[in-house]
């Protein structure tokens, strides 16, 4: 749970977000956040950890998912939500922006807000370069029923996450690499109480961290889920409060249990050195 400061800090700062109305959706309004610079990194470029997002090529209102087959290159073009997509907040069962296919493609694409539930990936997928400006539900959400099933999240990154970035609901093993994000909840989730549960493996590696946020991630141990994590960098957590992997008791109903977050070398798999706190 966030401490009541937290959430009231959290509402303060997304009450001056810029927020596109249903009666906008034909005219966006550009969503900057304070202090990122363009960045240095050509389109389709390899990504690096931390990289500042991209200055917007342009604005796209998406009143409607967008569905993605094979390869979308968005050119760093900015998309918001409007109309039936113009949510922000933390309901539950809202559309995405974006609806990728087994394994489609989404690479160089911003979004803006409202972000409604980001980007759902029904099978393996690809999101290269994606930059979440301000998260609304969740950034992304993997959707795969197999075990075989494999996720990648490469460079980008995303802010302003009330509660979960990434949320694993699905089959697989999914990569997080080259990525940064700051004030969140949690980077990535292992759903802690889906109707239908699977084992789940995470793999973290340069992965760029900045507070305030809660757990980097979180795992059924209970179910044989797995994290590994590399590379980590962790900053603006003066109080040492970030936890990198948190273990839960998944369920199918009800809550889950915090279980622990040591490193055990079979559900939490890290060592001191691959989490490094500035």
């Amino acid at each position: 749970m966030f401490s009541d400061a937290f959430r009231t800090d959290r509402a303060r700062r997304r009450a001056k977000a810029v927020r596109v109305s249903a009666a906008a959706a034909g005219a966006v309004a550009a969503v900057l956040i304070a202090g990122c610079a363009s960045s240095n990194t050509p389109t389709g470029a390899a990504p690096s950890a931390g990289t500042v997002q991209p200055k917007a090529a342009g604005d796209t209102a998406l009143t409607e998912t967008r569905q993605v087959s094979g390869t979308f290159d968005g050119h760093d073009a900015r998309f918001v939500g409007a109309g039936a997509l113009g949510g922000s907040g933390q309901e539950e069962g809202q559309d995405p922006l974006f609806e990728l296919a087994d394994g489609a493609v989404l690479k160089n694409v911003v979004l803006g807000a409202p972000a409604a539930d980001g980007v759902h990936c029904l099978g393996s997928c690809t999101l290269q370069n994606v930059t979440w400006e301000d998260v609304g539900e969740d950034a992304a959400t993997f959707l795969g029923k197999s075990p075989d099933a494999t996720y990648l999240v490469e460079g980008g990154s995303a802010a302003k996450a009330d509660d979960k970035v990434l949320q694993f609901n699905g089959a697989g093993t999914l990569t997080v690499r080259n990525f940064a994000v700051s004030d969140f909840g949690k980077l990535v989730r292992s759903c802690g109480n889906c109707s239908t549960q699977f084992q789940r493996n995470v793999v973290l590696d340069t992965v760029k961290v900045t507070g305030p946020g809660k757990d980097i991630v979180g795992i059924n141990s209970n179910l044989g889920d797995t994290a590994k994590l590399s590379g980590i960098t962790i900053t603006g957590d003066p109080g040492g409060k970030i936890v990198p992997c948190q273990k839960f008791e998944g369920v199918t109903s009800g809550e889950p249990k915090e279980l622990g977050s040591d490193a055990d070398g079979k559900n939490c798999v890290f060592s001191e050195a691959d989490i490094v706190r500035q």
